[in-house]
Formats: C-alpha cells, structure tokens, sequence
C-alpha cells in the first residue's frame, strides 16, 4: 500500500527582520539586490551609490559622482559593473571594484526615474521624466543613445527588460511591452498613473502597481487581468512592486509603514509586515531565496523566513 505523500508545505515568507543597515546617505530612495543576492546597492537623497554585503550588512564601497539624489541602480550579471540614475538628468555606469565613473550619459530632458542593464550588460536602458526611454550601448564611445522610445505620453516611472523584451509604467495610465526583436509594441492601459512594473518570473505574467492603490497582474499575451491585489495606500509616492522568487506572491509597499504580500492565486493578504511609522519607500526579493530587502527613511532592513542564529545559538547546539 502507498502512502499518501505529504501535502506540500505552504511557501514561507520573508517575515523575520534579520538586520538593519543604517545606510547614512540621506533617505534612501531605491534598494536593489545584485544579480545573485549575495550585495544589495543602496540609492540616496545625499548623491550617493553605495554597495553592502546583505549577509553581513557591512559598506563595502561607496559610488559618487551623481549631482543630485540617486533614484534607481542595477548591478551587471558578473558584478563588474552597476549603472545608476538620478534626478541630474544622468545616467552614470560604474567600475564595481575600483568605484570610478566608467561613463556619464547625458541625453534626457529631466529626472531619471529607473535604469536597468540587459542581461549580457552590453546595453543601458533609462527611463525618465521626460517621456522617453533611452537605450545606451556601455562598450561604445559614443555619447548618443543607440534607440529612443518616445511613445509615453507623461514620465517613464518604471522599467524592466527581460530577454528580447521591455516593459515600461508610464504617469500616463499605460503599460507598454516592446518586443525589441520583432519591432512590436504592445499597450495595456490602466486608468491611473503607473509607479512600478515588473515580469514574473516565468515570463508569462506582467505585474503593475498604481496610485489608486491597487496591484494588477495581466497575462502578458492576451492583456487580461488575472488579479487585483488592495488594501495598501499607494497614493501620492511611486512605489515598487514585485513577485516572490517562486511567484507564489505579490508584494507592494505601502504609505502606511508596511509591506503587503498577497497570495498570487487567491489574492487574499498573506502577511502585512510591519517595517516602521513611514513610507515604505522601496523593495527588492531576492532572486532565488525567501529574502527581501525594504527601504525606509535612511535605513534598509533584510527579512528572511527564519530569525537568524546568533553565535550564542551556534555554540550551544
């Protein structure tokens, strides 16, 4: 006789605060795991780009060269390079190792809200408030873009690339993904101003959040909305949004000093965490583990599943 197999645990969520990094670069504006979860980068209001290690919560570089605070930042596959953005209307691509300005990229009319590498590195993407994307090619000596995409009717708020494919968030209420191999674009209109989009990770799926404080998940294909995620105020700040690493849940902040987290399927709020008394600014889940970093004021904290060993814990057992 066969034994029923064991039901399958429910997916843990990050719910235990592991640390909190006092980051001392004004208010941190983005968070953003590296390529591999191993360093977070750190965005702040004092014009600074900074490099932690997330298991041990140290500073491992500092980045400056911005003139303005520092919105968004993504580090390249191989950790040799980051690329950042700021409201000086640059976008500035960095040596990882020795700290210098590799390049500055001027070009957009104003703030630059989000910057993204592909994933061989070999291309920046920005988006800005200004209305445009601009695709930089980083082993060129050019200063001109290599593409501009100006279909957003107001300012470009949020973007990710994946593979061949852009999605972008604009203020005008639309979601946009372009097929860059095939030359195609595709719109989804919400009817409020888009803070942040994302691909799930099965690619099948975009994710979008906006200032009627509502989270929509759209199959990417058809257009059509698979669910809707409340209960957070999103209102007057842009905000990000993600999918666990698993895509088991959605994940926003929210103005109210917590981060909501919602089964993907049913849509009913799996756990409310409560991070602080201020805007949850920013987050960021790590890309294979139940880990997510938050941004509140001028510090970041690391959730995990479990609360970690402490040496004392360690000696013991």
């Amino acid at each position: 006789m066969a034994f029923p197999q064991p039901r399958p645990q429910a997916p843990q969520l990050p719910q235990h605060l592991l640390r909190t990094i006092e980051c001392q670069q004004g208010a941190v504006r983005a968070v953003r795991f590296n390529a591999d979860g191993n360093y977070l980068l750190s965005c702040g209001s004092d014009k600074s780009l900074k490099l932690w290690s997330v298991s041990r919560g140290t500073q491992l570089k500092t980045y400056s060269g911005h003139g303005y605070e520092v919105l968004d930042a993504d580090g390249s596959y191989d950790n040799s390079q980051l690329c950042s953005c700021s409201s000086d209307k640059t976008v500035i691509l960095w040596d990882v190792a020795t700290g210098q300005v590799t390049r500055k990229l001027r070009g957009h009319a104003g703030k630059v809200n989000c910057v993204q590498f592909n994933e061989e590195a070999t291309v920046i993407l920005s988006g800005s408030i200004d209305g445009t994307v601009r695709c930089w090619d980083t082993r060129s000596r050019r200063f001109e873009p290599i593409q501009v995409l100006d279909e957003a009717r107001d300012s470009v708020s949020s973007l990710k690339v994946a593979q061949h494919e852009l999605l972008t968030g604009s203020v005008d209420g639309r979601v946009r993904r372009y097929d860059l191999r095939m030359g195609q674009l595709h719109v989804d209109f919400i009817s409020s101003p888009i803070t942040c989009v994302c691909f799930s990770q099965d690619g099948q799926c975009t994710l979008s959040s906006s200032l009627d404080s509502t989270v929509r998940l759209l199959d990417k294909s058809t257009g059509e909305m698979l669910g809707e995620y409340t209960g957070h105020k999103m209102k007057g700040y842009k905000l990000d949004c993600c999918l666990s690493s698993k895509d088991t849940h959605v994940l926003s902040c929210s103005e109210d000093g917590h981060v909501y987290c919602w089964d993907l399927v049913e849509g009913s709020l799996s756990l409310k965490l409560p991070v602080g008394k201020a805007v949850v600014q920013s987050l960021s889940f790590h890309p294979t583990e139940t880990c997510l970093l938050t941004a509140m004021e001028g510090r970041v904290q690391v959730w995990g599943t479990e609360p970690e060993e402490t040496e004392e814990d360690a000696m013991a057992t």
